[in-house]
This record gives C-alpha cells, structure tokens and sequence, in this order.
C-alpha cells in the first residue's frame, strides 16, 4: 500500500497521505488536501490492496461529487419551529 502520493487534476493539486484517527487507534484513513481549498478530508479507510491509481479514482470521485453538492442551490428548509406538526391519529 502506498502511504503518500501527490497528482495534478484540473489544475489543482491533490495532496494525499495516510494517517492514523486520533479517536480510534490504529485505523488508518486517507487524508488529502486540495491546492485552493482550506480543508482536508478523510473521505475512506485505508485498506492493504490500496494502489496510487485506486485511490486517485476515488479521491477525484469523491471531491467532484463535493463541488457539485456545493454548487447546487440551496434547499430552503424551514426554522425547526415552523415545522409541520405530525398529525395526530385518534383511535376508536
């Protein structure tokens, strides 16, 4: 398994390594970074078959899903006091 890689897409760099959660001991997920986006993400666990192009494939699977989910419009909801109330079923 390769531990860290990094690869140009779309003029953006990825940057991706495995690291260990500090909440659970000894499991291992993928982290990257991308060039222009201040977060990181730990979209999946490492796994032992895990390849440089495997693991690409999903990085870029995962990230273009998340543009997109951002590009989307908003969704209005309603404050959680205007919500509808559940009706109310009265047996005989």
């Amino acid at each position: 398994m390769v531990a860290s890689f990094q690869f140009e897409e779309d003029r953006r760099t990825f940057t991706c390594r495995v690291e260990e959660r500090r909440s659970a001991k000894g499991e291992k997920w993928w982290w990257f970074g991308v060039s222009g986006d201040g977060h990181r993400y730990a979209p999946f666990q490492a796994a032992s078959g895990d390849t440089e192009a495997s693991v690409r494939a999903r990085i870029l699977t995962y990230y273009s899903d998340l543009l997109a989910r951002r590009a989307a419009p908003v969704v209005p909801r309603p404050h959680w006091a205007n919500r509808a109330k559940p009706a109310v079923v009265v047996q005989a």
